[in-house]
């Protein structure tokens, strides 16, 4: 499967080099000297194909200018071929990475979730839950996990181990063990409004 990484923004000085605005939360590992990207929905007949003639860019150099990575790719020596990959979106295959303890949004949504005391050791949980993954929300200090429960109201759940203690994506389930009022913190806000 593909994973979208970056999308290729302007050029940055004279020799090639490119901004990238990132959707990826590890751009030391992605954007690493001799990393190869492939470019979405590659098309030999453009612009593009001709600067990436395999649909693939290779990373020759990487760096921040402030909050702004700034990538060097081999294929791509001049100003004018760093303005035509503009927008160009760049994804990498998941299926070839190396496995890690992590899990992707799209191996958590529409899992079902329920509470972690009602379902019993050992034993696959049964019912419909509390509710159903919507997203996984990416943040530096920790990620949030998405949850829309059963009255139609929205939770953001932690994702550290003890809040989340089980996330079977083989089985379809994830078990959440929330602190007393963390499911309703929302609801008590809008009702007192």
């Amino acid at each position: 499967m593909q994973i979208l990484v970056a999308r290729i923004g302007k050029p940055h000085g004279i020799r090639g080099e490119v901004t990238v605005e990132l959707f990826t939360d590890s751009p030391q590992e992605r954007f690493a000297c001799g990393e190869q990207l492939n470019i979405e929905n590659y098309q030999t007949e453009t612009p593009v194909g001709a600067i990436a003639p395999n649909g693939v860019l290779t990373v020759a150099h990487s760096r921040w200018n402030k909050k702004i990575l700034v990538v060097r790719f081999e294929e791509v020596t001049s100003r004018n071929q760093a303005e035509t990959l503009r927008n160009t979106r760049l994804t990498f295959d998941a299926s070839e990475a190396e496995s890690s303890e992590g899990y992707y949004e799209h191996d958590l949504v529409d899992l079902p979730v329920y509470l972690y005391h009602d379902v019993p050791e050992g034993e696959l949980p049964e019912g419909e839950g509390i509710g159903t993954v919507i997203g996984l929300q990416t943040m530096p200090a920790q990620d949030l996990l998405l949850v829309r429960l059963h009255h139609e109201e929205e939770a953001m759940i932690p994702f550290v181990e003890q809040i989340v203690p089980e996330v079977d994506t083989q089985e379809g389930f994830v078990l959440i063990d929330p602190p007393e009022g963390l499911l309703t913190l929302g609801s008590e806000e809008s009702e007192e409004q």
